[in-house]
């Protein structure tokens, strides 16, 4: 084992809890900071899904052409607040250079290594612990409304079977033998064998907040406001609670790690996704497995306490509040897709994802500052956010991950 360390980890989301259960695991002394409650952005209201087959990026080809469809259509799945463009263009041109053949190759191969294993992962990081009740293993499927629409996503789906996942086709009635919840709108599904998902993401971040501190490491409710820099090296941070020195941090904030890039002298390219979430209480049906609605672009899946349907994306800053389009896109499709189901009740969320123009996250140490990176994960937070801690953990313990990490760096921007 390496040398002890002092490491504070900032951020108590998926990322940042997988680091500090890593970190606290190889002998470090470790605190864990956020200005929320473990899991309170993005890490509590994702689908839950862990989703080994999430390998293509947004930007594919075809990228501007069908987002002008889609802007120009009120009822698809993507929306801009018009307000906040001036200020998206920058990035949205370099996420937009990114969408051809070759890049999304380069980006599928950076996606594939850090969520391939994704059950695996979260296995390993809850085995024996209060935590490991929420990890459970299930096939997904894409439901679509006709065989015609699953053929026109081919280029997609080939990218999945280079990558090893090959879907079992059905159509007609076999749909509904084996999704009795979904309806006649639904006439062919594409599933795929062997993946998992969370059965409650919020209850399963509160539980590993507490695994952290059972194994020894500390979480402490604060507001990080600046990084204290020595020669260009960390040595604390300045918090809502005063000083707290360190030898290491980790930056896993999400969204809000974008600030604290500045502090260091780097301005990184990241946008926040705004993704939406229904999810109901008491529902009359559910699924066998989780799935992905197609047409309207959102993941559905059955959880311990109700039917989360999560997804769309909207582009638009973080200071807005919540538009309606995507809630009603979603209660849409949801009734479209499942014309049986009632419910007791619906909860509506909305939580920022965390992107960068190369679809890919940022894992790593910063220059030579001892700030680690450990963000920017976008649709994959969940997933990846395991491995994403134990490289992580690895690489400030002295162990060189398995794994190529050029397509992660943190400098290359």
């Amino acid at each position: 084992m390496s040398t002890p360390q002092k490491i504070i980890v900032i951020g108590a989301g998926i990322c940042g809890l997988s680091s500090a259960i890593w970190l606290r695991r190889a002998g470090h002394e470790v605190t864990l900071v956020d200005k929320d409650a473990p899991g309170a952005g993005a890490s509590f209201g994702n689908a839950g899904l862990l989703a080994q087959w999430a390998v293509v990026p947004v930007n594919t080809p075809g990228l501007i052409t069908t987002g002008l469809k889609y802007i120009l259509n009120p009822r698809s799945p993507l929306f801009v607040q018009w307000s906040y463009f001036p200020r998206l263009l920058p990035w949205l041109m370099k996420f937009a250079a990114n969408a051809n053949d070759s890049d999304t190759r380069r980006m599928v191969a950076g996606i594939v290594p850090i969520i391939g294993d994704s059950l695996d992962q979260h296995i390993a990081l809850t085995r024996g612990t209060r935590a490991a009740k929420w990890v459970t293993a299930s096939d997904f499927s894409y439901a679509y409304e006709s065989r015609k629409a699953f053929d026109a996503d081919a280029y997609s789906w080939a990218l999945k079977r280079e990558a090893g996942y090959v879907p079992e086709v059905l159509e007609g009635g076999a749909v509904q033998e084996a999704e009795p919840i979904l309806g006649p709108a639904i006439k062919c599904l594409a599933t795929l064998k062997s993946h998992g998902h969370i059965l409650n993401p919020g209850a399963y971040m509160a539980d590993l907040a507490l695994v952290l501190q059972e194994e020894g490491g500390t979480y402490q409710q604060a507001e990080v406001q600046d990084i204290t820099l020595d020669n260009g090296r960390i040595t604390g941070l300045e918090t809502s609670r005063g000083p707290m020195p360190c030898d290491r941090a980790v930056l896993a904030a999400g969204i809000w790690s974008k600030p604290l890039m500045q502090k260091l002298g780097l301005k990184v390219p990241l946008e926040a996704e705004r993704g939406y979430h229904l999810h109901f209480t008491g529902p009359s049906q559910m699924p066998n497995n989780p799935m992905m609605i197609a047409s309207g672009k959102f993941a559905v899946n059955p959880m311990a306490h109700g039917l989360r349907c999560a997804g769309t994306v909207e582009l638009g800053g973080i200071t807005a509040g919540p538009s309606r389009a995507p809630l009603d896109l979603i209660r849409r499709g949801a009734a479209r897709a499942f014309p049986e189901m009632r419910y007791d009740g619906v909860e509506e969320w909305m939580g920022f994802r965390p992107s960068t123009p190369d679809s890919l996250p940022l894992i790593g140490e910063i220059g030579q500052t001892g700030v680690h990176a450990a963000f920017g994960h976008q649709h994959i937070g969940l997933t990846a956010g395991p491995k994403t801690g134990r490289i992580v953990a690895d690489l400030i313990s002295g162990k060189r991950p398995n794994i190529d990490l050029a397509p992660y760096s943190a400098d290359r921007f």
